[in-house]
């Protein structure tokens, strides 16, 4: 059997930024990073060329007598778009993904089941694909098969893991990994809470609203976006310098610039979330994707961490915790429960 798995992600600030028309025309960038939490793929070749799918995080298992049977009716659409835009034709397989994240989470579930299950595949089937390549195919399956819109910030993240600094140039993409100091990672490993706020929710709805705004000039949109990616370099270079002062409240400004973007980015449940963090120690946060539930993350002033995450457990969101992963989407053999 064959295994794979791949980091989902935290977006420090940009997303909506690495979306079409807005990177094509001011470009886009990204400030991510990718999290010690996984999306699971597992592959058996069969003898005969079925297909059966199974995903324990929505209970859901489908069968099917060969490729062409593969029809897109709202369940398990991802696996099958991804077994269909790589043109596998013959051979059947028996297929098992899960996350460790929960679905609509803002934490880039689908692209990171996405890109794990085209990992194993370009191993089965000895594809040869690069890990850029594999996000880039990802990206294809969720856009062109599926017609779900969204950046590709969450395929790149799976793929490399670590933290980076994403430039989006129309489709081109430059990952410049950020070669962060040791103390600085541990310290934002400390004092950062990621809290699931009980709400799933579909980043591709909320994405088009936002950008249908850009592209009618909403002024409010438009200069929410173009401020949002001032904030992502203002990150980026405070963190290369290892200077946190201050970083709570650049997430805060992103955030306030987010909710500009569309109604559906902020529920109620959101803002209560905010309102407890930040009385309890928390500097700043922001939403986690393109907002409207998942995951929001805050960060805390020293030693406070502790009192927010229990404040926000009382209040009704679970707490996730969480390590960076510097690697990227891995494979292995298994053999009798095994790794080889």
């Amino acid at each position: 059997m064959l295994t794979a798995r791949a980091p989902v992600r935290i977006d420090f600030a940009g997303g909506t930024t690495d979306i079409s028309p807005f990177c094509d025309v001011e470009g886009g960038v990204v400030l991510n990073a990718a999290i010690s939490r996984y999306a699971y793929a597992s592959l058996k070749p069969r003898e005969d060329n079925g297909i059966s799918i199974t995903s324990s995080d929505f209970d859901e298992f489908i069968q099917v007598r060969d490729f062409r049977e593969l029809e897109y009716n709202g369940s398990l659409d991802l696996i099958k778009a991804a077994i269909r835009k790589l043109n596998l034709t013959s051979g059947g397989m028996d297929i098992y993904v899960r996350c460790d994240a929960p679905p609509g989470s803002g934490l880039g579930t689908s692209a990171a089941i996405g890109v794990a299950l085209i990992a194993l595949l370009n191993e089965m089937y000895d594809l040869r694909l690069m890990r850029r390549e594999i996000a880039e195919l990802e990206y294809k399956v969720e856009v062109e098969e599926l017609g779900i819109m969204g950046g590709k910030q969450d395929q790149y993240a799976a793929a490399l893991g670590g933290f980076n600094f994403l430039e989006f140039k129309g489709s081109h993409v430059e990952a410049h990994p950020l070669e962060l100091k040791g103390e600085v990672l541990w310290q934002l490993e400390k004092n950062l809470v990621l809290c699931y706020t009980g709400q799933s929710r579909l980043s591709g709805d909320t994405n088009r609203k936002m950008i249908e705004g850009y592209k009618r000039g909403v002024p409010e949109v438009v200069n929410s976006l173009r401020r949002i990616k001032e904030i992502t370099i203002e990150i980026r270079d405070k963190l290369l310098k290892g200077d946190l002062e201050g970083f709570g409240e650049l997430l805060m400004e992103e955030y306030r610039n987010r909710r500009n973007l569309a109604p559906e980015v902020v529920t109620p449940k959101i803002e209560e979330l905010f309102e407890v963090a930040l009385k309890n120690g928390a500097t700043g946060g922001k939403i986690c994707g393109a907002g409207g539930g998942g995951c929001v993350i805050f960060y805390c002033e020293n030693d406070l961490e502790g009192k927010v995450k229990r404040k926000l457990e009382e209040t009704g969101g679970k707490v996730v915790e969480f390590n960076f992963s510097p690697s990227g989407v891995k494979v292995w053999w298994r053999k009798g429960g095994k790794s080889v």
